[in-house]
């Protein structure tokens, strides 16, 4: 094993300062890890405020308490979404349920209408027949009985 001897010429000490500088070098890289150090705890605080914000608005536990069951069905459709199954044929197959299940109520309205408009329809041609008949009765005005 060879040790080597610094010599003043070779970056060892001097009498110039040549080793002075190299030290205030490390200095300066000591200060910005510590600078980088505190400014990481800095954003470790920031993160942890900010999840317990987070929390508190969204009141997790609170919700679970009051909605145990939709909070699982939540959970089940998260779990579903990011375990790949939202681009899937079962995926397109409960949308297009979805879909008619919330066009029925619509639909249904719109037969309603439609139906309450022929009785309407009806009475009103009822009506006008009647008033028609100069005898006022049901049967029409050429028989004879």
């Amino acid at each position: 094993m060879t040790t080597f001897q610094s010599n003043p010429g070779n970056g060892g000490p001097s009498s110039n300062g040549t080793q002075a500088q190299g030290n205030e070098g490390q200095d300066g890289f000591g200060h910005r890890v510590d600078r980088i150090g505190s400014d990481a705890q800095q954003l470790w605080d920031d993160a942890r405020g900010a999840v317990t914000d987070l929390q508190d608005t969204l009141d997790l536990k609170g919700r679970v308490d009051r909605n145990p069951y939709l909070m699982v069905a939540a959970a089940v459709g998260v779990g579903y979404v990011l375990g790949g199954g939202l681009f899937t044929r079962t995926t397109g197959r409960l949308l297009r349920l979805g879909m008619r299940l919330a066009a029925l109520p619509m639909v249904k309205d719109e037969l309603i209408g439609m139906a309450e408009a022929a009785l309407r329809g009806v009475e009103t041609g009822a009506r006008m027949a009647g008033t028609g008949n100069a005898g006022g009765s049901d049967r029409p005005q050429g028989s004879q009985v």
